[in-house]
């Protein structure tokens, strides 16, 4: 049986932390995969577990290595998934990532035999317009602008290996378990 990188995304409130956290503990031969970032730690936060925190300099030569399988810049600061730390994870289990649609795209191209893409969906547009909302963190023109990157997300489904609706959280967690299951049995 192979270990598989599992990308999960999709749009905001659709539960796709929830999903990752309960496949998570649930099967000890999954781990998730720890992002670079070049932000100093928060209170309580651990180098290694919640980030490796390294400088821009080191950021810069990584990404001149070609040592992340995506990346990017907010707020002054860098973010990335480590390739070389997911390949060595991969060697002993199987990886999730769970990064938006354009690192899902390039951790594809360039783990095409390793990466699975899934895409978590709301059951309907709707139905994540009242979640949104009933969060209630954001002023009416960041509601809009959310709304406007959901629908891109959603247009990248058809890229996707697995589209799973997230319509009963146990159900679409049972869903990505078989997927990933299928997948590790997967002669390639």
């Amino acid at each position: 049986m192979r270990n598989v990188l599992v990308v999960i995304s999709g749009p905001s409130g659709v539960g796709k932390g929830t999903l990752v956290r309960s496949l998570l503990a649930e099967d000890d031969r999954l781990v998730e995969s720890v992002s670079c970032t070049t932000r100093a730690p928060r209170a309580g936060e651990v180098d290694g577990r919640d980030y490796f925190f390294i400088t821009q300099e080191e950021f810069r030569d990584r990404i001149a290595a070609n040592d992340f399988l995506e990346y990017d810049e907010h707020f002054g600061n860098f973010y990335g998934t480590p390739r070389s730390f997911v390949e060595r994870q991969l060697k002993n289990m199987s990886v999730v990532l769970e990064i938006d649609v354009v690192g899902a795209l390039n951790a594809k191209r360039l783990m095409p035999r390793s990466a699975v893409l899934i895409m978590v969906a709301p059951p309907s547009l709707e139905e994540l317009q009242k979640r949104l909302l009933r969060r209630g963190s954001e002023g009416e023109e960041q509601f809009r602008e959310r709304l406007q990157r959901v629908k891109y997300e959603l247009e990248q489904a058809p890229l996707y290996d697995y589209v799973v609706v997230n319509d009963d959280l146990q159900r679409a967690k049972r869903e990505i378990q078989e997927i990933i299951r299928k997948e590790k049995e997967k002669e390639i």
